[in-house]
């Protein structure tokens, strides 16, 4: 489900998110344009492809490319988006081909109208829903996860109205998801009953929209009105006017995946009630706290690193240490993809074209680089050598999440146990491997501290191994068992 690509769109060896998705119903303007500028504005989501589907009250429209937002449509797709209402999703893959079969929003016309779906997440239970729903003559254009969902709920709509055939696909379905759907002109929203995938919704002037994150609304000139809740169906009413909400499956804990606010989501997005740029400066107090040393320059790795070192040194400063936070490596934006580099003498030397230490900064100085994480080590080994060539004359690594055990099968590319640094090794091991002069990562109470959360309420696999989900093979840290699939006996056409 999750593959072990090395890339980046943070900054080098890092994991990549699956998606970004976004709905909006407007009251007397094509939704096209304002959809396009949200997938820009949740572009670091998924570089792999984008799409928009629209209805006009008649028919459904649909664009959908491989490529990034600004490659991916030009002023006349847009224009042929008709219709108030619409879909949009950015994507990278971690279930299912690189190919246009996969890219999103899926879009689908059958008996009972006619239907889109963007989807963020992944399907533990995927390849038992495929397999069942081919028993049933349903016939399947992608290897993607998101057109299981599609179909589930188009046979389920066939039956049922809107609210209870979602209903009824989200008790079959058994994963993350946080999904934008579109049935005829009705947008709607669903987050998984655990709420591991961020959803939101925002306020127009002429209407509402559902998103990834609140960036997306701001772009908008939007006003943020809360998250999604979890388990919760949120359905725009079609003119912009207003929303229902239906709150259709509940769970005792939640699973809110922690690495969005460490990693992924923009840093002037707001989650749960917390700007994620303060959520960092946060991390990056504790981090000191638990794993301070005086040295003479802090400096983050950018650009994932920045909030981090920021709260890290005024703590730092706080208890009258001598650091000086300096951006200490400049960041080369126009360098393409490690992973298309054929031999690793190639992506070291990307590393190089991508990263450059700022002598005067580091020159003849202890230095402390600062990082959301450690996947491969690598890139770390590689950022610690960059800065001793550079002069330093020490290096100290710390890390703003608790070491990654475990691969994610929540949506996230964060590499295999065989791939994970830390999987196997002690922390003094893997300060050994990546030659710093010492290495500190944050605690997981802390990271639960920070966010406000339960350490129950988070969704902690990647760092502790056991899963939220029922995974073949995997532990959980909680009781849940996925769904029975195939019980039932099939619909009519």
């Amino acid at each position: 489900m999750v593959t072990g690509r090395d890339d980046s769109h943070h900054h080098i060896g890092g994991p990549t998110e699956k998606c970004g998705v976004v709905g909006v119903a407007l009251g007397g303007r094509d939704a096209a344009r304002p959809l396009y500028y949200s997938l820009y504005a949740l572009q670091h989501r998924g570089q792999e492809s984008a799409g928009i589907v629209t209805h006009d009250g008649f028919q459904q429209h649909s664009h959908v490319q491989m490529g990034l937002v600004g490659d991916a449509f030009d002023a006349d797709d847009l224009d042929g988006l008709k219709g108030e209402a619409g879909i949009g999703h950015v994507r990278y893959p971690t279930a299912g081909d690189v190919s246009k079969s996969c890219a999103q929003p899926f879009a689908v016309s059958f008996k009972s109208g006619s239907l889109g779906l963007a989807h963020n997440g992944n399907l533990v239970n995927a390849d038992e829903l495929r397999d069942e729903l081919e028993n049933f003559g349903h016939a399947f254009t992608s290897t993607g996860d998101t057109e299981v969902i599609a179909h589930d709920l188009a046979r389920n709509l066939l039956e049922e109205d809107l609210v209870r055939a979602v209903k009824r696909t989200m008790e079959r379905i058994h994963g993350s998801y946080a999904l934008t759907i579109m049935h005829d002109e009705t947008v709607l929203g669903v987050r998984d009953p655990e709420g591991n995938r961020p959803l939101c919704i925002g306020k127009l002037d002429d209407g509402y929209v559902l998103a990834s994150e609140s960036a997306a609304i701001d772009t908008l000139d939007g006003e943020l009105v809360r998250d999604v809740k979890p388990g919760e169906l949120v359905v725009l009413d079609p003119d912009g006017s207003g929303f229902d909400s239906y709150q259709l499956v509940e769970r005792d804990n939640t699973a809110h995946c922690f690495f969005e606010h460490i990693y992924f989501a923009r840093p002037d997005s707001v989650m749960n009630d917390t700007l994620v740029y303060e959520v960092r400066r946060g991390l990056g107090r504790k981090l000191w706290e638990e794993n301070g040393v005086d040295t003479d320059v802090v400096m983050p790795v950018p650009d994932s690193g920045r909030a981090f070192a920021s709260g890290y040194a005024e703590a730092a400063q706080e208890d009258d240490a001598t650091v000086e936070f300096a951006e200490g490596l400049m960041k080369n934006r126009y360098v393409g993809r490690t992973f298309i580099m054929p031999t690793q003498d190639e992506r070291e030397r990307a590393v190089r074209l991508k990263l450059n230490p700022i002598k005067s900064t580091v020159e003849g100085k202890s230095v402390t680089l600062i990082d959301d994480s450690i996947v491969r080590g690598t890139t770390s080994n590689q950022l610690v050598q960059l800065l001793y060539d550079a002069g330093a004359t020490e290096v100290h690594m710390r890390i703003g999440a608790p070491p990654i055990v475990a691969p994610c099968y929540m949506g996230i590319n964060m590499a295999t146990r065989e791939e994970l640094i830390a999987s196997d090794k002690s922390v003094e091991e893997v300060r050994d491997t990546i030659d710093a002069d010492s290495l500190g990562y944050l605690s997981i109470d802390a990271v639960a501290e920070v966010l406000e959360k339960s350490r129950a309420d988070l969704c902690l696999g990647c760092v502790t191994g056991e899963y939220p989900y029922d995974i073949d093979g995997e532990e959980t840290d909680r009781d849940v068992s996925r769904p029975v699939v195939g019980a039932e006996a099939p619909l009519s056409d």
